[in-house]
């Protein structure tokens, strides 16, 4: 017998898988390549270099996890126009947030003593380990301009569908960073300067393939068109608008996240590095994820553009059953062979041994954030960012905020893990109220057999 699909899905799957595919690989270099940050400084005999890495990237979680609202963004609005047929839309996409793009990057640059300053000030840490993150810090922030843009242009090119630009992009900047990391840490012993040096040339490296790829993909004629309404003031107030709350939502997360992180520090530098070595195989898991919510974000806005909206659900239920298959594979390796995933990270024998008390966690924290970004991808399809910030504001102060407390005040390691996991737990829980609101809820026609 020949299994067939239901019409609503032969309509997607192909182009859902070979978007998901190069998107998953895309966003599952972003923490590779942390970890071989990582992997380089925790066998360097000196811990404060790792753990002053993991306390100064709680910053780079402000200011570029944050700022990843450029991307999911300018993904959603391409996407549309490029469903409706509108090529001069489509470039102006593009173009306006590459515009805010640089204001923003320039605004980091000029504020970055400041936001040093401030940052270490409420960070929790010993002065050694602070000063080996503040170095991190110096190096890497000469990156933002790049990494911005960086943003821009992986959202433009999802929106376009343009899967090898995202792939050769992703591949360029973050296999460059592994090399440079191997030669400025491990061979020239630069130590956490060296790691945020390498991250940041990287960056500058991927974006000069981003513009190659722009430059063959834009005709001269319609640049010239674009720039003439670029700077229409009620097209940009609509897209700062989208932007603001997709940031509201990616300031909660990381909020949540940076938390975590600082509370963990309070608890001793051998709890904050084996927190920060299980969030990295956690984002390894979610950046992976993420892949599949980009796909949904654009096959969403894309056929919201067509009116196509018998598409959906089959789009959303699709990217929520693969996101959570690949959230357990992350988990079950992990909590299967801990000894062996633990011993890339660090030779600290303290460290690897006590994380596997908490590995367990991964297992609702990963498939529970695999259903809330998939859901949060429908939405920024959507370009409901409104929904997007009601429900991360709720989650923070509902879910994350009264359990990651409680964690502190009882010095709960465990606690802070549920406070994460809660967190998920709310997002999916609002989300799935506002979606019937959205679009009607019809039940798929079952697979036929012939």
């Amino acid at each position: 017998m020949a299994l067939s699909l239901p019409a609503q899905y032969q309509a997607f799957l192909p182009r859902f898988y070979q978007l998901a595919v190069v998107s998953a690989l895309s966003n599952m270099m972003v923490p590779l390549a942390g970890i071989f940050d990582t992997a380089f400084l925790g066998h360097l005999k000196d811990i404060r270099y790792l753990a002053g890495v993991i306390l100064g990237s709680i910053l780079f979680d402000y200011l570029y996890r944050v700022l990843k609202f450029l991307r999911n963004s300018t993904n959603a609005i391409t996407a549309q126009a490029a469903g409706q047929g509108d090529q001069n839309e489509v470039l102006l996409a593009g173009l306006r947030s590459g515009v805010i793009a640089v204001a923003i990057a320039t605004l980091i640059l000029l504020l970055q003593w400041p936001i040093a300053h401030f940052g270490f000030m409420f960070l929790a840490g010993s002065p050694d380990i602070e000063a080996a993150g503040l170095n991190y810090f110096n190096a890497r922030i000469w990156g933002a301009p790049a990494v911005l843009l960086n943003f821009v242009f992986i959202g433009w090119f999802l929106g376009r569908e343009m899967k090898g630009a995202v792939l050769v992009l992703s591949l360029v900047g973050n296999g460059s960073n592994v090399l440079l990391d191997y030669l400025m840490i491990q061979q020239w012993g630069w130590a956490s300067t060296g790691a945020g040096l390498a991250t940041a040339l990287s960056q500058y490296l991927a974006l000069l393939v981003a513009l190659i790829y722009a430059g063959f993909s834009i005709k001269r004629s319609a640049f010239t068109t674009a720039l003439q309404n670029l700077w229409d003031w009620t097209a940009l107030k609509a897209t700062v608008a989208l932007k603001s709350n997709i940031l509201i939502r990616f300031v909660a997360l990381i909020s949540a996240y940076a938390l975590f992180t600082n509370f963990s520090a309070t608890l001793g530098t051998t709890v904050l590095a084996e927190n920060g070595l299980l969030l990295q195989i956690a984002l390894l898991s979610q950046f992976t994820v993420n892949g599949l919510g980009l796909t949904t974000q654009t096959l969403i806005g894309n056929a919201k553009g067509q009116e196509a909206t018998e598409q959906m659900m089959p789009i959303l239920l699709t990217a929520i059953g693969n996101a959570i298959l690949l959230a357990l594979i992350f988990a079950f390796v992990s909590v299967s062979f801990p000894q062996t995933i633990f011993g890339l990270f660090t030779n600290h024998t303290e460290v690897s041994q006590a994380m596997r008390d908490y590995t367990a966690w991964l297992v609702p924290l990963l498939s529970l954030t695999a259903v809330a970004f998939m859901l949060e991808g429908f939405f920024i399809g959507l370009k409901e960012g409104a929904i997007l910030r009601n429900a991360a504001l709720i989650a923070f102060g509902i879910g994350f905020l009264p359990v990651a407390i409680a964690g502190l005040h009882f010095q709960s390691n465990h606690l802070l893990w549920g406070a994460l996991t809660s967190y998920m737990t709310a997002i999916i829980l609002f989300l799935s109220i506002q979606l019937p609101k959205r679009l009607p809820i019809t039940k798929p026609a079952a697979l036929s057999t012939e």
